[in-house]
């Protein structure tokens, strides 16, 4: 809630890679607080078994065991009209996470006997099972918009109680008793081999359904003592489903390839996941640990073991100009119209090499397949595995065409590929790679600010992020991201206050295959009414043109621009998760960054309910948003 947010205002000094700026405002939206499911529910009131979990007096307990308390593969659900508007957004990524990792979809409800009613209650919780109820309700209250818990609230939903209330918990855990509030012990149950399975899968201290460490306890200290201490700070962790969760998951219904994932290649078998040396070409791409100079290594074991990975490797360094070799991967056969293609790319060949991206479709009306051309790749930064994202736009069976080019200039090295993935995701729309982070996490003082180059989204607005990468001087051991508007080329042509736009801001797991990844998301949403009140008394809208309510600053190259206030949050990620993973990879961290037009969520449409027995409130699917001005805060000075 925005009457929540807790008001910083701080001077930003310039560092290495922290740009000179006047005092600004941010908004911290956890309140300076790191609050686990079982606390914000706890702060709301609320006195739930496990902390979160819906259960009636009486009511079967009998959840992942019995086929009767499973959904269909395909789930319905109804986004509430009283869902926060950056809530739904949160919730229909956590949906994407669902179609990428598992075979479960969502659809909206149709009329079908059982749904998932989403909305926004008093918390975070949800019942275990389909329990044939009709309507059944899942809150995601105040607070509970991340995606790390709203994937844990629906993985209740689809049948999965607390990792640390497995039968066997005991072997790998010790409840601390003594430590517990009175009268909450009741939380640390253990469910029976009839209550519960565990799908044949090793306890897991990193699902994103395991208690945190200080779970109910009454005097700060660790309820929960992991019996391999390394795991003690691991427990807890809500970012995403870890690779346990999605085994257990997967096996529970039966799953044997995602929804929308296509492919991965790391090129570490001979076979190159099924890829091909097109025709057309006079040359090859080849397979290989190291080239001539560079790259020594391939980018999916970087900073690990040396010479044991493989990467795709077209070189440049003899031949002749146009000289070109095709690699085309297998056939895809596509539910959706776009597809996000994502890739690893070394240039160390000459400055005029190319890599063009095509795609190869197979119609009725050309059957053996036409190539058309995606996007062409020449020059960029030399020296370094890079990050590419393509978009793909096709609707029939199709390969993706990697086409290397010789050029006219000199080259001691040529295209180097590792690392691809291919799903029918959305693409980020920028990514921001901060080069040599491990030594600026040992030097950059706490409440150091670094910024982001300024981005612009599809529909014209500038944004900037905002990075502590060692947190707040008075929580060091976190990083702290913040997300400003900025002024651009296109103010005079944008809606004002900015309306509905949601900002992702994704720490980049950076392991090779893009369905075992644990990102870390913050996503944040422009509320045009949202107001604070400056210094001087003055109401102002606090998503307004930076240039009416933002600081002049001026740029590392010299240039003047404005930067708005700020929102996000202090407890971006601890540093012992930052160390954890791939996270940091050759020294560098990446994140991807979107800014979306999410003005569609303002309105939930849900058909009308015919059948009583579903017990639907009709008046609830007739409410338009509230649309809340926002009690006027104190935020000043504004420039």
């Amino acid at each position: 809630m925005a009457s929540l947010h807790t008001l910083v205002i701080l001077c930003v000094c310039a560092t290495a890679l922290c740009l000179p700026t006047s005092s600004l405002t941010e908004i911290d939206l956890d309140n300076g607080k790191d609050l686990d499911i079982f606390e914000i529910n706890e702060a709301a009131g609320l006195d739930l078994v496990e902390g979160d979990i819906l259960i009636k007096e009486g009511e079967d307990r009998n959840t992942i065991l019995g086929e009767k308390y499973r959904w269909p593969i395909t789930v319905p659900y109804v986004l509430d009209s009283s869902l926060e508007i950056n809530a739904k957004g949160v919730i229909l990524r956590a949906f994407e996470q669902y179609r990428l990792k598992t075979c479960i979809d969502f659809k909206p409800w149709s009329r079908e006997p059982n749904y998932i009613f989403v909305f926004k209650g008093r918390g975070c919780y949800s019942n275990v099972g389909n329990r044939r109820m009709g309507k059944q309700e899942l809150s995601i209250g105040a607070g509970c918009d991340s995606l790390g818990t709203v994937e844990h609230e629906f993985l209740h939903a689809l049948g999965f109680w607390h990792e640390q209330s497995r039968s066997d918990r005991n072997d790998y855990i010790t409840i601390m008793w003594d430590r517990i509030t009175k009268g909450k012990e009741n939380n640390f149950n253990l469910h029976n081999e009839t209550e519960s399975s565990s799908l044949g899968v090793p306890y897991d201290y990193g699902s994103v359904m395991h208690y945190s460490k200080r779970s109910f306890s009454k005097d700060r200290e660790p309820t929960i003592v992991t019996k391999i201490p390394e795991f003690l700070d691991v427990i807890g962790q809500r970012m995403e489903f870890s690779d346990s969760d999605l085994l257990k998951l997967n096996r529970l219904y039966n799953c044997t390839k995602a929804s929308i994932f296509l492919d991965s290649c790391q090129f570490e078998e001979p076979n190159i996941c099924g890829m091909i040396q097109g025709d057309g070409g006079n040359a090859k791409w080849a397979r290989v640990q190291r080239v001539k100079g560079v790259p020594q290594t391939d980018y999916t074991n970087l900073g690990k073991c040396k010479g044991v990975g493989f990467f795709m490797h077209f070189s440049t360094a003899t031949g002749t100009q146009g000289d070109k070799a095709y690699l085309e991967s297998r056939l895809f056969h596509p539910k959706r119209r776009s597809q996000c293609l994502q890739f690893y790319h070394y240039n160390s060949g000459g400055i005029d090499d190319q890599l063009k991206i095509w795609v190869r479709e197979y119609t009725v009306k050309n059957p053996k397949g036409a190539l058309r051309l995606i996007q062409k790749i020449r020059g960029g930064r030399r020296g370094s595995w890079e990050l590419y994202h393509v978009t793909l736009d096709v609707s029939d069976k199709f390969r993706v065409v990697f086409e290397g080019v010789k050029g006219r200039k000199r080259s001691k090295g040529g295209l180097s590929l590792d690392d691809m993935n291919l799903s029918e995701t959305k693409c980020p729309q920028y990514t921001w790679r901060i080069r040599d982070f491990t030594r600026l996490l040992a030097t950059t003082p706490a409440g150091s600010k670094t910024y982001s180059p300024r981005f612009l989204s599809p529909d014209g607005y500038s944004f900037q992020i905002g990075l502590y990468i060692n947190g707040l001087k008075n929580s060091p051991n976190k990083t702290a991201v913040y997300f400003h508007l900025t002024s651009g080329p296109k103010d005079n042509n944008l809606q004002w206050p900015c309306p509905w736009r949601q900002a992702s801001m994704e720490l980049m797991d950076q392991n090779p295959d893009i369905q075992h990844r644990m990102n870390n998301i913050k996503m944040i949403t422009t509320d045009p009414n949202e107001t604070a009140t400056d210094y001087m008394g003055k109401v102002k809208y606090l998503w307004d043109n930076p240039r009416k309510v933002g600081s002049l600053v001026t740029d590392a190259n010299g240039s003047k621009y404005f930067r708005g206030p700020s929102s996000g949050t202090s407890n971006y990620i601890t540093h012992d998760r930052l160390k954890s993973r791939s996270f940091i990879k050759g020294d560098d961290v990446i994140f991807l960054l979107s800014l979306e037009d999410v003005t569609g969520l303002l309105k939930t449409k849900r058909p009308k309910i015919r059948d009583l027995r579903l017990e639907i409130d009709d008046r609830d699917a007739e409410k338009e948003p509230k649309r809340q001005m926002v009690n006027p805060r104190v935020l000043g000075p504004w420039t």
